[in-house]
This record gives C-alpha cells, sequence and structure tokens, in this order.
C-alpha cells in the first residue's frame, strides 16, 4: 500500500497509510479593498481567514462563518479563484493533533457587507495561536511568511485579476 506524505506548519513532513487520513473540505477568503488584503495573524505568519467545512454546511456558508470568526467582518461570498488538495496534519493543535487531513482547499472572493475587525469570535484554540486580522498592502505579499502549504502569492495575484 502506498503511503501519503502530509505535512505541518513547521514545514515537517510524515508518511501515513491512507486509511488513517480523515476528509476536511476548507474554504478560504479573499477581502481586498483599496489595495490591501486582509490575512489573519498565525503565529509568526499570515493565512487567508477561512477553515473546515462543517457537516451540513455549504461551502460559502463555511465561509461566511469561518471569515466572521476570524476577523469580525460579514462577507458575501463571490467567485471561487483557486482549487487544490493538501494532506495535512495539525502537528500544532491540542485538539487535532493525532490526526491526519485530505483538504480539498477552496478560494473564493469575498465583499465586506458588515461588521467591525474584531478578534473577540475567536474559538478556544483560536485564541492560543492567533492575533487581530492584519491589513496587508499588496506591494508587500511577495515578503510575507504564510503558514500554509499553497503559493499565497500566486493566489492573491489570481484574485487581483477576477
Amino acid at each position: 500500500m502506498n503511503k501519503i506524505t502530509c505535512h505541518d506548519i513547521y514545514g515537517n513532513t510524515r508518511d501515513i497509510e491512507p486509511d488513517k487520513l480523515q476528509f476536511r473540505p476548507s474554504v478560504y477568503g479573499l477581502l481586498i479593498e483599496e489595495g490591501k488584503l486582509l490575512l489573519s495573524k498565525q503565529y509568526d505568519g499570515y493565512d487567508f481567514a477561512g477553515g473546515g467545512v462543517e457537516l451540513g454546511e455549504t461551502m460559502q456558508e463555511a465561509l461566511i462563518r469561518e471569515f466572521f470568526e476570524e476577523t469580525g467582518f460579514e462577507v458575501e461570498v463571490g467567485e471561487p479563484i483557486h482549487c487544490e488538495s493538501s494532506f495535512f496534519h495539525p502537528a500544532h493543535s491540542k485538539k487535532h493533533k493525532d490526526e491526519f487531513w485530505n483538504c480539498p482547499l477552496l478560494y473564493f472572493i469575498v465583499r465586506r457587507i458588515g461588521g467591525e475587525l474584531s478578534k473577540e469570535n475567536f474559538d478556544e484554540e483560536e485564541k492560543e495561536y492567533a492575533d487581530l486580522a492584519e491589513w496587508i498592502d499588496l506591494t508587500e505579499i511577495d515578503s510575507l511568511k504564510f503558514i500554509n502549504s499553497v503559493d499565497s502569492p500566486a493566489i492573491i495575484k489570481k484574485a487581483l485579476n477576477f
């Protein structure tokens, strides 16, 4: 049986049997306004606001919920701009550290329709590693440290063409 290589946020990899994987679709939003992108501040880097789709949720419902939890902004979900797969080991998570995820990653343009920048809606785990989301000038994107497995600058550039 072939093994699957899973990565974590620290750059480590671990080979596991495919039957150890849990299916966990994840959705992320790109909110761009006035030459700036809103990014979720996590650990010593950044990620797009978003997260896992729960059973019974549509992708759009999950993104609206996750975006609000991580930023305080209410958003309208627009066009999908990118999709790829990731095999992920959430080693950083107390709650999920023994899990391995097969993640379809879906990225959408979002538009702000309300709310205020806040970290009041973080869940208990997010309170340990996340901070207030930040507006980042698009000219700084190539120099940022991203805490994810995708080519974040390429996805951002794709979003700018929508």
